[in-house]
């Protein structure tokens, strides 16, 4: 195990939120939002590409997202692409531009997504607790070694754990921003 690094250990905290924020807007919340469509991979020219390396993703009004894309050939796909990725999307074909009406969600699919970010939020949390466990063993690793003393190794464990408290505490935040915006609080 390696030596105490407390900057790896940051990055890797931030890496779990960055992960948490990714997975979380990609939860349909009944507003438009071009993270939507970010899972969509289209086949044209004999492969799978993103969404957006073949079409524009917008959103002009708070409930529509508009896909315009490039090569009119591409549309059918698109189109496909979009109704295969079981988001409840049905794109509307106005030519070169697909317009994709967001539902309004169900009460019982609500409080389902709620509970989905509630479980990202843990994994996440997981995730950071293992983080912070690397840490504590490579603190007393160091301390066997004669890094350093038990004094030092016991004011930078406390140094983990606050990095802990605070990244927990920014993965609380965002989800519970999430299950306000979901349950439309």
């Amino acid at each position: 195990m390696a030596a105490y690094d407390k900057a790896d250990l940051e990055r890797r905290m931030a890496g779990a939120v960055e992960a948490l924020k990714g997975d979380l807007a990609g939860l349909r919340t009944g507003r438009a939002s071009t993270a939507l469509l970010d899972p969509v991979t289209v086949e044209v020219y004999g492969s799978h590409m993103p969404l957006n390396q073949v079409a524009t993703v917008s959103v002009p009004e708070p409930r529509m997202i508009s896909v315009q894309v490039w090569d009119k050939s591409n549309v059918g796909p698109v189109e496909k692409a979009i109704r295969s990725a079981g988001l409840g999307l049905n794109p509307i074909n106005d030519g070169q531009t697909l317009r994709l009406p967001i539902p309004d969600l169900t009460e019982e699919r609500r409080k389902e997504l709620a509970k989905l970010a509630g479980s990202y939020s843990e994994k996440a949390k997981v995730a950071v607790r293992n983080v912070r466990r690397d840490g504590m063993d490579s603190l007393k690793l160091d301390e066997k070694k004669g890094v350093f003393g038990e004094d030092d190794r016991k004011r930078l464990e406390t140094e983990v754990q606050k990095l802990t408290d605070a990244t927990i505490a920014e993965i609380d935040v965002a989800a519970s921003a999430k299950e306000k915006e979901i349950l439309g609080k």
